[in-house]
This record gives C-alpha cells, sequence and structure tokens, in this order.
C-alpha cells in the first residue's frame, strides 16, 4: 500500500479559532476540518486512496437499499477523458478545477430498480454518498470541492448517460495546495471565514419556523 499521509504546503488556510468558538455544540473534528478549496496540490491520489474513497460512499445508508449512485471518475493519469469532464464545468470552476488531479461526476438513478417507479429520495441519497466520500477524503489528508456549476446535459451526452439518470454534480478531489496559486479574487475567497446559520434559524419544533428551546438558549 502506499503511504498517502498528507503532506499540506505553504499557503494552506488554517480552521481558524474564530471558527471552532463559533461552534454551538461540538461536533467530530472531521466535519471542522472539512473544507472546500480551490487550492489543489498537483500530487497523485494514489488508486487505492481513490478506492477508499468510492468505498466509503458505497456504504452510505438509502432508501430501500436501492444504492442510486454512480460515479464517472476522470484522474489525469487519463487526461483525455479528465479533459472532457473538465469542459463540462462552467467557465468559472474550470479555472481552478484544472489544477487538481481528479474530477468526479455524481450521478442518480430516478427510478427504482425493481420496479421502475420514481425515487423521490434519490438525489438526497446521491448526497449521503457524496457526504461519506467527503469525509473519507478529509481522514485521508485530501480536499473535495463540489460544483453545481455545469453543464448536465453536456455531461450526460459526453459520458453518455442513460435515461432515469440525472447527473447530479461534480467535486475536484486531490490534496490542498498553496493559496498563492490562484489569482486574487480567488484567493480571498479562499481566506474567507466559513460562515454558517444558526441552529435556531433551520432547527424547528411543532410548527415551522418555530425554533427549539434548547437551539434559542445557546
Amino acid at each position: 500500500m502506499t503511504n498517502d499521509a498528507a503532506v499540506p504546503d505553504a499557503g494552506i488556510p488554517a480552521i481558524s479559532s474564530d471558527e471552532h468558538r463559533n461552534g454551538e455544540y461540538p461536533v467530530h473534528s472531521l466535519l471542522t476540518e472539512r473544507r472546500s478549496p480551490r487550492a489543489f496540490s498537483s500530487r497523485t491520489v494514489a488508486p487505492e486512496t481513490l478506492g477508499s474513497l468510492l468505498e466509503a460512499a458505497r456504504w452510505a445508508p438509502s432508501c430501500m437499499n436501492e444504492q442510486p449512485w454512480s460515479f464517472i471518475v476522470a484522474t489525469k493519469q487519463n487526461q483525455p477523458d479528465f479533459d472532457r469532464l473538465l469542459r463540462c464545468l462552467v467557465d468559472f470552476n474550470a479555472l481552478w478545477a484544472q489544477h487538481a488531479p481528479v474530477l468526479v461526476l455524481s450521478i442518480a438513478r430516478l427510478t427504482f430498480a425493481s420496479n421502475g417507479a420514481p425515487n423521490r429520495h434519490a438525489l438526497h441519497d446521491v448526497g449521503q454518498a457524496i457526504a461519506h466520500l467527503t469525509f473519507q477524503a478529509t481522514a485521508s489528508g485530501l480536499a473535495v470541492h463540489q460544483m453545481a456549476g455545469f453543464d448536465v446535459e453536456k455531461a450526460r451526452h459526453e459520458f453518455s448517460i442513460p435515461p432515469n439518470h440525472e447527473p447530479v454534480a461534480v467535486a475536484a478531489v486531490g490534496y490542498p495546495g498553496s493559496v498563492a496559486s490562484l489569482p486574487e479574487r480567488l484567493r480571498e475567497k479562499e481566506l474567507a471565514a466559513r460562515k454558517r446559520k444558526s441552529l435556531k434559524d433551520f432547527v424547528f419544533e411543532g410548527q415551522w419556523a418555530r425554533a427549539t428551546s434548547w437551539t434559542l438558549k445557546v
């Protein structure tokens, strides 16, 4: 097995003490350490490490155990495929994602395999699979930046995605790189503090928009 312990580059944004202090309740460090960087190292992700990420996705829960997810993986070891997926991204995302060593397109099967009925939980379940992949990546010293900005129909055509399947998102995967490598406008985004809504803004009790008593105490 290849030793893929992360070797950070200079200029990687650290998790600020304010971000830790602003948490309303304690959570696992994998959650606080997860970031969505735009600066990636050129360092190759070993196949067995990439396999672990997809293995994590494989064990995600899903409605009726349908496992409605599929993934098209494009690495720079296969440059033509990587370039095909890169060309599906909007220009803003392609600007920085071109430097990531891996791109992953997630796809949801929209119908149940057992009876062909619509599966309204498919996108939810694909999201769970990507979350599993993301936190396995964090545990492995990698980072994942998920992107909604891509041409769905172009991806469908480019990769012969069948009917009843919906391209969901593209994720850039790799080791964190130096913020200094980014254009100035992206550098500012990279260094900006992460912000989250308060629990009282989205955790309700009894009826819509009624915050729980325990979130109001935070």
